[in-house]
């Protein structure tokens, strides 16, 4: 019976540990995909200055320069949007995975 006490309590242990090391993967593979969001966030927002500052010094009429940056606005107003309900739905997300456990 001692051995039979001994065997559960390893296979506990061991069940534990699979967890822990779950858990850890799950945690990590999270914040690489903070990380990655945030570096693709980064480079849409230099992708636009970009885009802004090459029309503002190439396009010489005024007509058309305005309508351009109004249209770039847009854009970056929509993405924007789409970043900010992307990051509540993320957190959204987070937060009730991590109530599960």
């Amino acid at each position: 019976m001692n051995n039979e006490n001994w065997s559960k309590i390893s296979d506990d242990i061991s069940e534990v540990t699979k967890k822990i090391k779950s858990k850890i993967n799950e945690e990590d593979l999270v914040e690489d995909l903070k990380q990655s969001l945030n570096e693709t966030i980064n480079s849409a927002s230099e992708a636009m200055k970009s885009i802004i500052s090459t029309v503002e010094n190439t396009i010489n009429d005024d007509d058309i320069k305005a309508e351009a940056k109004s249209v770039l606005d847009n854009i970056n107003t929509e993405l924007a949007d789409m970043i900010k309900k992307i990051g509540a739905n993320f957190t959204k997300t987070s937060f009730n995975h991590s109530e599960e456990e």
